[in-house]
């Protein structure tokens, strides 16, 4: 399953990446000899006019091979050539395999959300502490709840979407976090635990959580006593403010006693009274109880675009900063995935009852493999746009040795970055990380 996951992501990142190069290399008259899917030795070909349709041997990539492409290449100066166009037409066949990806991430989240779906009240809203989690930083540090936390490091977190994705590339660094209580804005100063295998960083902090009932049963004591589907439960038998934990106690404390329930309905309070009853060996109400307030997510088709280019606009942010922090030391490289932690996140997403997980997990990617293509690197297309406008300004072709030196520093960075992807996801899983003694 892993596999087959695997390469079902990847496979359709990649045709959707090389068919922006061909679309747009045939559409300004280039002649494209090859199209593949993979490196290496050639599986599947299939020849059709002057291009060769392959699946190659080694996933892990595509191209697409066009006539006198690379200045060693043996050249006619035939006007189907790509050396022969111009530097704009040479741009728009190289910007289009990146620009494939980012339209794609942008149109897969949007039919994900068009589906509609129910989502966490909180994620929107003001970080307000509701409570900590077992071992939190930021309880260690003085935090309590009711705060209200508006910074981390400076940057402003108006909600918990935000918070998270501030929070998320700070693992074992130390993070100034800013925050209201009592009209005074305060600081502390935590250092976020890596909570998982690729070292996300968390403090520590929950929010307000006030349960949610999904579903009644017929004729059990919720629906007898007036409670309906998407009541936001705020009290229960006196108490303010229970968890779904707590509310469960009460259940089963109050079997065939009244137990005061206090909802949120329709923007208004009202209490009802439900009369736990035993069933079986269990205590129940009969319904279903979420931990959390949801709300329903069900846009139109602009609607969803809207909230697909948001949502897109939110993981180049995180991207950026990742990349950013890499750089100013602020992000961990163990942080970076290579193809084996994305066999495992396909996996763990197709085993999902809903394909959603595993589209959305699509979408992420191939915006990632968008804006990685589009960084100044020799070898990736972004190095090679980037080729294009210093000889643009320079009004001038460098030379073939320029080049060369160029793509083979290029090619060093990438080895190097391939070599560290690499090493991160082997260190993934658990009985290699126990095999290496320095771990």
């Amino acid at each position: 399953m892993s596999i087959l996951a695997f390469l079902f992501v990847l496979g359709v990142l990649i045709f959707v990446h090389e068919l922006g190069h061909f679309v747009m290399a045939r559409r300004i008259g280039v002649r494209v000899l090859t199209f593949s899917l993979g490196f290496g030795p050639k599986l599947l070909s299939y020849r059709r006019g002057d291009t060769e349709y392959c699946i190659s041997a080694i996933p892990l990539g595509g191209y697409v091979k066009m006539a006198g492409e690379m200045p060693e290449d043996t050249r006619t100066g035939a006007d189907d050539e790509f050396l022969s166009k111009s530097k704009w037409q040479r741009f728009q066949v190289l910007v289009m395999g990146p620009v494939m990806n980012l339209v794609f991430a942008i149109v897969v989240m949007t039919l994900v959300l068009y589906r509609g779906a129910q989502v966490p009240a909180y994620e929107d809203m003001p970080v307000v502490i509701g409570g900590f989690s077992p071992n939190s930083v930021a309880q260690a540090a003085g935090l309590q709840p009711g705060d209200h936390v508006v910074s981390i490091d400076g940057k402003a977190v108006p909600t918990w979407k935000q918070f998270y994705l501030a929070t998320a590339t700070r693992a074992n660094r130390p993070t100034k976090v800013g925050f209201e209580r009592g009209g005074k804005v305060l600081e502390r100063q935590v250092t976020p635990a890596s909570v998982d295998r690729f070292d996300t960083g968390d403090i520590g902090l929950l929010p307000v959580m006030r349960p949610e009932i999904t579903q009644v049963r017929d004729r059990q004591p919720a629906q007898e006593g007036g409670l309906r589907g998407e009541d936001v439960i705020v009290g229960a038998g006196g108490e303010q403010g229970v968890t779904r934990d707590r509310l469960i106690e009460l259940i089963k404390s109050h079997e065939g006693k009244p137990l005061e329930v206090e909802v949120l309905r329709g923007g208004t309070t009202q209490k009802f009274t439900v009369v736990p009853r035993k069933f079986g060996t269990e205590i129940l109400i009969g319904a279903t109880i979420s931990p959390l307030e949801l709300v329903k997510i069900d846009p139109g088709p602009i609607d969803a675009v809207k909230l697909s280019l948001q949502r897109n606009w939110e993981w180049t942010t995180l991207i950026v900063q990742t990349l950013g922090g890499l750089f100013t030391r602020e992000t961990s490289v163990k942080q970076l995935m290579g193809p084996v932690a994305i066999a495992d996140l396909s996996n763990m997403a197709a085993k999902q009852a809903s394909w959603i997980p595993l589209f959305t997990l699509m979408a992420m990617i191939s915006l990632n493999l968008g804006l990685l293509n589009l960084l100044p690197i020799p070898v990736l297309d972004g190095g090679h746009i980037a080729i294009l406008a210093m000889e643009g300004i320079s009004r001038r072709d460098f030379s073939m040795r320029v080049k060369e030196k160029m793509l083979f520093a290029g090619f060093v960075l990438l080895l190097m970055l391939m070599v560290t992807v690499i090493y991160n996801d082997l260190m993934r899983i658990p009985w290699i990380e126990r095999l290496a003694p320095w771990r």
